[in-house]
Order: structure tokens, then C-alpha cells, then sequence
């Protein structure tokens, strides 16, 4: 039965969103404002905190610089969905129930799964005792709070090992860099930064890293965080006063052990609406997803897990209106940088993350940099005015669609 067709005696479709990240964030205002109107419809966001963690200024606030706090409910206000804080235990899509803390059961008729990824610390002895990461934003202030004292500290000039040359290694040695420029600054990784990139790009990267003093190790595999330092592959050793790892990402078991059909790195395979394959009435979302395109399956990025979050929503509406949902298309179209406050390259893609030629860089690219990481906030305020507002998210192109054979 639909539920606009749901008398007042029978219960409510319950709608249960686990996560309140940037994707979980997008679903739950999205449906929210789209059956807030209506009766017979639920909705209630789960997250382990009320802070919303902004995952794109983390090597902001590793810095210690001074972020604007958000709150989940602050976000919501207004939408008529419900908040609950609490860690997520279990699933049991079988009884349709969620566990928090051990102790309180929700019950659920559809659920949107948006438990997303973690640094991976579990790959590499030392990491989780050693190592800081940016996971959170309580993560990323307590690294703050050690490059402050490494600051304030006399004698010799203290190294801060960055392990992981990717786009968040990148951001966050050159912020280092260039906020304490008292500290040794090292970016170890196996592929050069910006790999990526276009040439002109990854030039650019390079040569920032150079101007802010960080040194950069390339082919260096990390097969140990020690007390004092690193260990890599073929024995050398590498001094440390603090150790960032930002070296690939980790997702929660709690789906597999769920008992939903997932991938090899533990993500909910979906269908093209965005449902598991293996129980409909869940939906996954963000990096918890394993979404296949007409290029391959989807990474997790900002600018693809808010799409992912706003089409949950839109396929939820349709199938209580008693409509068929419609297939998620999504293509890639830039990789925004920071490199510093002054400085960015912000490198334009075809749908399927290839680089194009054209990329911004300096003062152009910072601005269009700081635009991208604010987006969430305008997109969130005028999909709770306008929520058909999140029909017209950028569709990915040619690259997105899965060619049948003939």
C-alpha cells in the first residue's frame, strides 16, 4: 500500500538513515522535504555525534584553525526528520532493525545505509597505536594539538611524516607546511602526487609542495608505524616526532556481518537504483556503496556521494508513491586541491575521473576550492525550500552508461 493511501490507524513507513555525512546528509533533507507534507512517512537520521564533520577541511582543522561547528540537528531543522545519537552495533535486515549502543532498537521498513569509510589503520602493524589520522574532526584536533607543542618545543627542528601521497596526503602535508614552517614536513607515498592529474596539474602540485618546503619520497611503501617513526619496505627507517596516515580507507563491517551482499572491501553492492542486490529495501549510499557505472564502480568523493544521497531519496518517493525508481547515473567533472590557504590546482575531468587538459591553479583555483567545500550548506538550504531543487543534479555522460552488447 502507498503511503498517501495509509489511514491514520495504520503505522508509519519508517525510514531509518545511518550516517549524517555529507551523502547521509543529502538523503535525509531530500526525503525529509519531500514527504514532510505527507502522512504515513517517518523519517529518522542515526549518527555516532551531533558535530557534522566537514571531511573536506579536516586538514583544516589539523592545523588548528578555526572552523564554524555544525550540528546535525541544526542542519535538519525544519525538515521534520528525527535525530538520534548513538554508534550503530548491528543490522538485522531479516527483523529490519537497527541496534544502537548495544541497548536501543530501532525497527525500519526501508533503510538507507550510509556508514561511510575510515582511514584504514588495520593493514599496517602501528598504525591504530601510533599514528594519527583524520577520521573525525576530534581525530584531526588532536594531531593540532601535537604539531602545536612539536612548534613550541626548542632544540632541533621536529619531522612530521605524512604517510600517503594521494589527494588527502597532498592537502595535508602542504597545510602543515605552510602553518609550521618550523617543522620538517615529509610526504611518503608510492605514486607521485597528483599521479593523476595532467601534467600541468601535477606540476603545479609538485612545485608547491617544493615552495613550502616539503620533501617528497616516491615508491616509499610504509610497512610499519613505530613509537618514534616509520619503517619502510627494505628495511630503512625514517625518523618521526608524528606520523599522519592518510593511506587508504576502511569501511565498517557491519554490513557484511549483516549478512548484504558486498563487495572485497566490505561495500553494499547495488543495483541501479541504488538498493542492495541482495535486500531491496535497503539502499546504499556514499562510500558504503559499491555502485557500478558505465566506467566502473564509483569511488568515494564528496562530489559523489551527495548525488548518491539526494537519488536514495528520489527512489524512495517514487517507490511509495507506488512508482518504479529511476537508474543513478553519475560522471566526475573536477578534483578540487588545496595547497595551503594561498595556493590550489583544481584539475577538470571527463565523466569517468580521466583528466582533461584544462585545470585552474593559484588564487583562481583557491577560490573555486573554497566555493566546492562550501557547496553542502546552500545545497542543503535549497533543498529544504525546493526539494525537487535535487532532481537536477549533474548527470554523468556518455561514460556512465553501461553499453549492452549486442
Amino acid at each position: 500500500m502507498n503511503a498517501r493511501h495509509k489511514t491514520s490507524t495504520e503505522a508509519a513507513h519508517r525510514v531509518v538513515i545511518l550516517g549524517a555525512g555529507y551523502a547521509g546528509m543529502a538523503a535525509a533533507v531530500q526525503l525529509a522535504g519531500r514527504v514532510k507534507r505527507r502522512e504515513g512517512v517517518r523519517v529518522t537520521v542515526v549518527n555516532a555525534q551531533e558535530r557534522f564533520t566537514e571531511r573536506m577541511r579536516l586538514h583544516m582543522t589539523a592545523t588548528g584553525q578555526q572552523l564554524a561547528e555544525l550540528s546535525v540537528p541544526e542542519l535538519l531543522e525544519g525538515t521534520g526528520a528525527r535525530f538520534v545519537r548513538g554508534w550503530v552495533t548491528a543490522v538485522d535486515p531479516d527483523a529490519r532493525t537497527v541496534r544502537i549502543d548495544d541497548e536501543r532498537v530501532l525497527h525500519y521498513d526501508t533503510l538507507v545505509y550510509g556508514l561511510g569509510g575510515v582511514a584504514g589503520t588495520s593493514a599496517v602493524p602501528g598504525v591504530e597505536d601510533h599514528a594519527y589520522t583524520l577520521s573525525s574532526a576530534q581525530d584531526a584536533e588532536l594531531l593540532a594539538d601535537r604539531l602545536a607543542r612539536l612548534s613550541n618545543g626548542n632544540g632541533s627542528k621536529p619531522t612530521v611524516v605524512v604517510a600517503g601521497s594521494g589527494l588527502t596526503g597532498v592537502e595535508s602535508a602542504a597545510e602543515i607546511a605552510e602553518r609550521h614552517p618550523e617543522l620538517n614536513v615529509v610526504l611518503l607515498g608510492r605514486q607521485e602526487p597528483g599521479a593523476a592529474m595532467s601534467p600541468k596539474a601535477k606540476a603545479h602540485v609538485r612545485a608547491a609542495l617544493d615552495r613550502l618546503g616539503v620533501r617528497v619520497r616516491v615508491g616509499a611503501d610504509v610497512v610499519k608505524v613505530l613509537p618514534d617513526g616509520v619503517e619502510l619496505a627494505g628495511g630503512q627507517s625514517i625518523a618521526a616526532d608524528a606520523v599522519l596516515w592518510t593511506s587508504g580507507t576502511q569501511i565498517s563491517p557491519l554490513a557484511a556481518r549483516a549478512g548484504l551482499t558486498v563487495d572485497e572491501r566490505g561495500r553494499i553492492v547495488t543495483d541501479a537504483a541504488l538498493r542492495s542486490v541482495s535486500h531491496p529495501e535497503v539502499y546504499a549510499i556514499g562510500d558504503a556503496a559499491a555502485i557500478r557505472q558505465g566506467y566502473g564502480v564509483m569511488h568515494g568523493t564528496c562530489q559523489g556521494g551527495m548525488p548518491t544521497g539526494v537519488h536514495a531519496a528520489l527512489s524512495i518517493d517514487r517507490v511509495l508513491k507506488g512508482r518504479r525508481p529511476k537508474p543513478f547515473r553519475f560522471g566526475y567533472y573536477h578534483t578540487p586541491v588545496s595547497l595551503g590557504r594561498g595556493d590550489a590546482v583544481v584539475q577538470f575531468t571527463r565523466p569517468d575521473d580521466s583528466p582533461r587538459r584544462f585545470c585552474l591553479t593559484g588564487r583562481t583555483a583557491v577560490r573555486y576550492k573554497e566555493t566546492v567545500t562550501a557547496s553542502p550548506w546552500p545545497t542543503y538550504g535549497r533543498m529544504k525550500k525546493m526539494p525537487a531543487s535535487g532532481a537536477f543534479w549533474p548527470r554523468g555522460g556518455r561514460f556512465t552508461r553501461v553499453r549492452r552488447a549486442k
